[in-house]
């Protein structure tokens, strides 16, 4: 008698204890209007309990994204390498073909080595459940995603340039870059180390008829060229550099919220506007875990962190806010030069092309004859 006693009390004890303990554990459920099965997607992803991702979003912007997607998915930790658009490439390419694995996603603002590294069989083909509230250009044969609306800007010191020393457009730059005032205070991407540099000079070069002559002015002004977002807008903060050429937008309107000496422009003839494009990889380790994370990213709460949190402009047209497709649209209206995700994307990237390109833009600059 004793000894059921005893059981009894035990069990009620255990029974008392599942009680409390129960309601503190989250399990997360699959968000309105998915697949009923994708519930095996989230089962998957917490037994792989890891997901990977190269990026070249810079760590501080992508934070409150990671924080909300790992609030969802407690039990998936993610790890996020912050990298520049090159090395982000060869890292990714040297480990695919020694076949120990790559990052699990793979998500950058160099659209054209993104699409490169999808048309040549890298990409985990997958459907996902929020494609259909992105534009049609930004869905490459469900493979490549297109994540955000960003604007490429002319970014300037607010302090030390004043009135028509200020380009408002690329036809204009020639003109401003003659003042001695910008002699050796020009910054831009360099093209050769920097994918993103590359993308949006041969973006320009299809867009603006005049760019060789523009090439010609940035050569004579003494422009320097960075690999880094973050360095150029701190030369052009502290004075060093007057003004930056092909700086990403969304990097420049987050900086002048903080910097009062950043200012920052549309040009008003065309603006190239890029989307950090996401892909699969399909040599993940964790396929279930990416598939969340790209699905959060486009779904409607992760999109209004983008904007809200990230300020990297969202790319969905639902979502509301200064930092959004909707916003830029009305603001660019037709002088927004889309960068489509497609095999017009990577024209450059043929080793020819790309070699007379960077030949012809040196030659411009001044540093081979």
């Amino acid at each position: 008698m004793q000894q059921n006693s005893r059981v009894r009390r035990i069990m009620q004890l255990i029974i008392g204890l599942c009680a409390v303990v129960a309601p503190l554990v989250v399990f997360a459920a699959p968000p309105a209007g998915y697949p009923a099965n994708y519930q095996k997607i989230i089962d998957a992803a917490k037994k792989e309990g890891k997901l990977v991702i190269y990026a070249t979003t810079d760590t501080k912007a992508a934070e409150p994204i990671v924080k909300d997607f790992e609030s969802l998915y407690p039990d998936i930790k993610v790890e996020y390498n912050d990298l520049n658009s090159t090395e982000l490439y060869n890292r990714f390419i040297g480990e695919a073909a020694a076949g120990g694995g790559t990052g699990d996603i793979t998500w950058s603002s160099s659209m054209d080595l993104q699409v490169k590294l999808v048309l040549d069989g890298h990409a985990l083909t997958y459907k996902s459940p929020e494609a259909r509230k992105l534009p049609a250009w930004a869905n490459w044969k469900d493979q490549a995603y297109g994540t955000t609306y960003e604007p490429i800007s002319i970014v300037y010191n607010k302090r030390l340039l004043k009135g028509d020393e200020i380009p408002k457009s690329h036809a204009d730059l020639a003109r401003a870059l003659a003042n001695p005032k910008l002699k050796g205070k020009i910054v831009t991407y360099d093209p050769e180390r920097s994918g993103v540099g590359f993308s949006y000079l041969t973006q320009d070069l299809k867009n603006n008829k005049g760019f060789w002559d523009m090439a010609k002015a940035l050569g004579h002004s003494g422009v320097k060229v960075y690999t880094s977002t973050g360095a150029m807008m701190e030369k052009v903060s502290s004075g060093e550099a007057l003004m930056g050429y092909n700086i990403i937008g969304s990097y420049a309107f987050l900086k002048s919220k903080k910097d009062p000496s950043i200012g920052y422009l549309y040009p008003s003839d065309y603006t190239v506007v890029m989307s950090r494009v996401i892909f699969i990889s399909k040599h993940a380790k964790n396929p279930n875990a990416a598939k969340l994370w790209l699905d959060y990213l486009l779904s409607a709460r992760g999109q209004q962190i983008v904007s809200d949190k990230a300020d990297l402009f969202a790319i969905r047209s639902d979502i509301k806010g200064d930092t959004t497709m909707a916003k830029l649209s009305k603001q660019l209206g037709a002088g927004a030069k889309t960068i489509p995700i497609g095999k017009e994307t990577v024209e450059f990237l043929d080793q020819k092309k790309r070699l007379d390109f960077l030949k012809k833009w040196q030659q411009a600059l001044g540093t081979v004859k």
